[in-house]
């Protein structure tokens, strides 16, 4: 071979590892053409996949994503009248009141309550909620059930339906701003129902409560004859109606410091109403 070529040939050589060398080099440092570079992006580690995954299947998913779907509650039957009584096992009674909350006496009905360590209901009017929120957040903290008494305790059985929707849908509202939650129970002022009352009540999430013992203390009879009605009327499944607002409820505050104690001498327990979650 000529010394020329042999030249030739090692310059060839010297060349051609040259560019491996540098191909080795722009490899390591991540360079290259645009194919080599989404290769290299691929991971290198763990045997490869049978089937390649689409970008979907391995992208982390919420924890929302599991799961059956959710599904709207069901809403309560349309009843025909509200409910007078509720079941429990044993001498078991509920206490509402109505009207308020009043900062004259609804805190001292709380505190005979939170002194006995009893639940009650508390129908309220949400024009009385914007006045005294404090007071439904002392219910909602000390485990007592709030329900809708509509907002400005009007006769609902001479309103249109749009002014009764009206009525409990604003205090609905109001409620679930101040207490957590909507209202489950609604009961109509004066006791007056109608057919759009149980229709858009049960449309709003409610079911209608009455009740079986009135004790009358709006008429302002005197503290010792309050307590004899609720005694007197005393039941299983019973509920009880007195007032912590609308006039001059000091009467009504003072009978429930006389009658509550002796209703749990007699072995009743005093509850509220718990729904069945649909």
């Amino acid at each position: 071979m000529k010394k020329d070529q042999l030249l030739t040939r090692r310059r060839l050589l010297a060349a051609g590892a040259a560019a491996v060398g540098g191909a080795g080099i722009a490899a390591a440092f991540g360079l290259g053409t645009e194919d080599e570079a989404v290769r290299s992006a691929a991971p290198a580690a763990g045997p490869p996949a049978r089937h390649p995954l689409k970008p979907s299947a391995y992208r982390l998913q919420p924890l929302t994503g599991y799961g059956p779907p959710r599904t709207a509650p069901r809403l309560p039957p349309v009843r025909r009248a509200p409910l007078l009584k509720v079941s429990g096992l044993g001498r078991t009674m509920v206490l509402t009141f109505d009207d308020g909350p009043d900062p004259r006496y609804t805190p001292a009905i709380l505190d005979t309550l939170a002194e006995y360590d009893v639940r009650a209901m508390f129908f309220v009017c949400g024009e009385m909620v914007s006045r005294s929120p404090d007071l439904l957040a002392r219910m909602a903290d000390e485990g007592h059930v709030v329900g809708n008494h509509t907002w400005s305790h009007p006769l609902l059985t001479r309103l249109r339906r749009s002014a009764i929707r009206a009525e409990m849908e604003r205090t609905c509202d109001i409620v679930e701003k101040r207490w957590g939650e909507r209202p489950e129970w609604f009961r109509a002022p004066y006791g007056a129902w109608n057919r759009a009352a149980f229709q858009l009540g049960s449309e709003l999430g409610m079911e209608p409560l009455a009740w079986t013992v009135d004790t009358l203390d709006w008429t302002s009879p005197g503290a010792r004859t309050i307590a004899s009605r609720v005694e007197d009327g005393a039941a299983p499944g019973v509920v009880v109606l007195s007032h912590d607002a609308g006039g001059d409820r000091s009467q009504s505050v003072r009978a429930l410091r006389d009658y509550l104690p002796d209703l749990l001498d007699d072995g009743y327990r005093i509850t509220v109403p718990r729904r069945a979650r649909l």
